[in-house]
């Protein structure tokens, strides 16, 4: 501690104790007649401490204003909005997916058909197209020729 400043000390016995403003503040005096035209309107309104104390009402503070009741139905889980969105979203990709499926069957069956299909039709289309001597097995056309050559011999010798 330093040497030179004095200490500081309250007194407690001198000093007066906390005591809120009395109501006999705020009481009419009983030689003083007061005419109620002359004074504005009063209302009582609750203090720090929670005694009602009259106030002018025109430095009062404004009446609270009662909030409306909300309304306490319960809401859907998910918003009907979000609802349509996530169905249309989960419709097209099913619709997406249905139709690149249905264009990959058609476009195997081209392929099949080219590749395996075409093939056979022509093979079936050659066949029918041959000639039936070479069906049966027989060489040539089916025209028989056929040639006699008789040989006389004469000697005039």
């Amino acid at each position: 501690m330093n040497e030179n400043v004095p200490a500081l000390r309250l007194d407690t016995s001198t000093a007066p104790a906390h005591d809120p403003a009395a109501l006999s503040l705020y009481a009419p005096d009983l030689a003083v007649v007061e005419l109620a035209a002359e004074r504005g309107p009063v209302v009582w309104v609750p203090d720090a401490y929670g005694r009602m104390v009259p106030m002018p009402k025109h430095l009062a503070p404004p009446p609270l204003v009662r909030p409306e009741p909300r309304d306490l139905t319960p809401l859907p889980l998910l918003d009907p909005v979000a609802q349509r969105f996530i169905g249309a979203g989960i419709g097209g990709g099913a619709l997406s997916a249905g139709v690149g499926y249905g264009i990959g069957e058609v476009i195997n069956a081209v392929a099949g058909f080219s590749s395996g299909a075409a093939m056979w039709i022509a093979l079936a289309v050659l066949a029918w197209r041959t000639p039936r001597s070479l069906t049966n097995g027989r060489s040539g056309s089916t025209v028989h020729i056929r040639k006699a050559v008789i040989k006389r011999s004469h000697f005039h010798g």
